[in-house]
């Protein structure tokens, strides 16, 4: 459930228009719903009771500060996967103690920032790593608490760019060889070892894998207790997807999948921690754009919009669909044809749908691509000179500019000429 929908025969964001939004920051442009945002994080809350819990944000979905805030608010936790996006948690208000730093490629400094600023737990990936941060550690006179991320070979059925459970994938240690790096992280000063932690892939949907996946750390658990391991923390990751068509099988509820969680670990007493991004910022945000153009071609007509690859790239890189439905509400029973709807930036591939059935629309109306609030703005860039667009967040009747659209002179300003060209 999302709160964009048709009200007198225009979209609206909660209790703002959005035509009202693109009329004054023009567009393409994001935009937010708070009460979206605020539902989606509870539902994930509500379905880990009565087990003791963190849901952490996976802020590489979305990590615009006045996101962060809207989520810290209500308890979250951040999963962090890179020196910036700590600082951005930090900047939000977040406290180290609910902050979870992932990633394959920590860096020493950012191990040392983290450690400085304070963290929950790192999720650590590779032996290598464990034993630098441990000597970071000891160099700072402290103990750097951690999980180690197990790879457990489970195909998540996702896209093979997202999956990252399998044993050709670049996460985790192998399940195999869990108890001897075990053994080793109990035996360097540095560290407190405190759990396990495991992401098998982005968008899933159905529960299968998941549970495939907890079940291995389930026996994981009890066998590394055995040895002699405090086992008290589970990390399980994020993933479950959203539907990103109106006309697909839903995904599983978040309430199926905490049942899901309980049932497959929550006999060992573990407090459990999962990292949600993408169902809980996906259909909290959708991206706005205008027609420039229809062009009628050889064969099949296109939709030129004034949003492009760089905006969302989605599309472009994944082959990703998002429903594409026009601000004005078509009337009813209106007739609609097939277009390729396409952006401006110089590359085929700047292609969001082909063939896709659209009702009549002429330059100027406006398009919103719904389900767009994950993976958008986070993985925009300014190729072709072309600004970041704008972020917007609704709450109620109103609306804030989040991030603004930069100018060209401050786009450009960002270079510098060397001396030998002045």
């Amino acid at each position: 459930m999302d709160h964009f929908l048709y009200r007198d025969g225009a979209l609206f964001a909660e209790d703002v228009s959005v035509s009202e939004i693109a009329a004054a920051v023009g567009t393409p442009f994001y935009c937010y719903s708070t009460a979206t945002l605020e539902r989606h994080f509870r539902l994930f809350d509500e379905a880990l009771e009565p087990m003791p819990h963190l849901v952490c944000f996976a802020m590489k979905s979305n990590s615009n500060q006045a996101i962060l805030k809207t989520l810290a608010a209500l308890g979250a936790g951040m999963d962090v996967v890179s020196g910036g996006e700590y600082a951005r948690a930090k900047a939000a208000g977040v406290p180290g103690d609910r902050i979870v730093f992932s990633g394959v490629g920590k860096t020493i400094e950012e191990m040392r920032v983290a450690l400085e600023g304070g963290i929950r737990q790192f999720n650590v990936e590779s032996e290598p790593e464990m034993e630098a941060l441990n000597a970071i550690a000891v160099s700072m006179g402290g103990r750097a608490p951690i999980a180690l991320r197990i790879n457990p070979d489970v195909d998540a059925r996702t896209h093979a760019k997202i999956a990252t459970g399998k044993s050709e994938n670049k996460f985790g240690i192998p399940i195999a060889r869990a108890r001897e790096v075990y053994a080793r992280a109990a035996a360097l000063p540095g560290l407190d070892v405190i759990g396990i932690d495991l992401h098998i892939g982005s968008q899933l949907t159905e529960l299968e894998p998941f549970e495939q996946a907890y079940r291995k750390v389930a026996d994981l658990t009890e066998t590394l207790r055995a040895d002699g391991h405090e086992i008290r923390r589970l990390d399980l990751g994020g993933g479950l997807g959203i539907p990103y068509t109106r006309s697909n099988d839903a995904p599983p509820l978040p309430s199926e999948y905490g049942e899901m969680i309980k049932r497959t670990v929550g006999h060992l007493g573990c407090e459990v921690e999962i990292e949600p991004g993408r169902l809980i910022s996906g259909n909290a945000g959708i991206m706005v754009s205008a027609v420039i153009y229809v062009k009628h071609g050889e064969g099949r007509d296109f939709l030129i919009l004034d949003g492009a690859m760089n905006d969302l790239i989605r599309p472009s890189m994944y082959d990703a669909h998002h429903d594409i439905v026009p601000v004005r509400e078509p009337a009813a029973g209106a007739e609609q044809a097939p277009y390729d709807i396409v952006g401006p930036v110089c590359e085929t591939g700047d292609t969001f749908a082909r063939q896709r059935n659209m009702p009549e629309l002429g330059a100027g109306d406006l398009v919103a691509f719904r389900s767009a609030g994950a993976y958008g703005a986070v993985m925009a860039s300014e190729y072709n000179t072309r600004p970041l667009i704008p972020e917007v967040l609704v709450q109620g009747d109103q609306f804030a500019v989040i991030r603004p659209r930069p100018s060209f002179d401050e786009m450009i300003a960002r270079d510098n000429i060397p001396e030998w060209l002045l």
